[in-house]
């Protein structure tokens, strides 16, 4: 039972994704108010460990409460990331070696709680995203002139 607010189309498009993680986040405020009302935008936004092996979700952008006042949150900051030390470290040690980068891959509330799906990730190549919008184009075609004969 998890309603989804929002999803980062774009990291599918520029990285390719080797595993997924589930976290809780710590929010201030009005911006639970903000994500009901779907004000949010994850199109940047990457993720890092700090020196105290705590995990941060830098560049989203959460949009000021409408009907908030002077007690706002602010639009980006880094938010926490709420994970086990364990898989904090195990994903410090395969992001160090392997060079790669933790993207946040959607946000959903479950049973109450704000969660972000991230996603391991490396980064592809350009001539792989022109594999890619090849491919898309020509499913496009298929299905036009399915389209048509029908």
């Amino acid at each position: 039972m998890s309603s989804q607010i929002v999803k980062n189309k774009k990291a599918y498009f520029d990285y390719e994704i080797l595993e997924t993680f589930e976290a809780g986040i710590v929010l201030v405020g009005t911006e639970v108010k903000s994500l009901r009302l779907g004000k949010v935008k994850l199109v940047d936004a990457f993720c890092q460990i700090n020196d105290k092996m705590e995990l941060e979700l830098l560049q989203m952008e959460i949009a000021p409460y409408s009907h908030g006042n002077r007690t706002n949150h602010e639009i980006s900051r880094y938010r926490k990331l709420l994970m086990h030390k364990n898989q904090i470290r195990r994903l410090f040690q395969t992001m160090r070696l392997k060079g790669l980068t933790l993207v946040p891959l959607s946000m959903y509330f479950k049973r109450g709680k704000v969660k972000v799906e991230l996603g391991l990730a490396r980064g592809k190549k350009l001539h792989d995203k022109r594999s890619v919008l090849k491919e898309k184009d020509a499913l496009r075609e298929i299905d036009r002139s399915v389209k048509i004969k029908v």
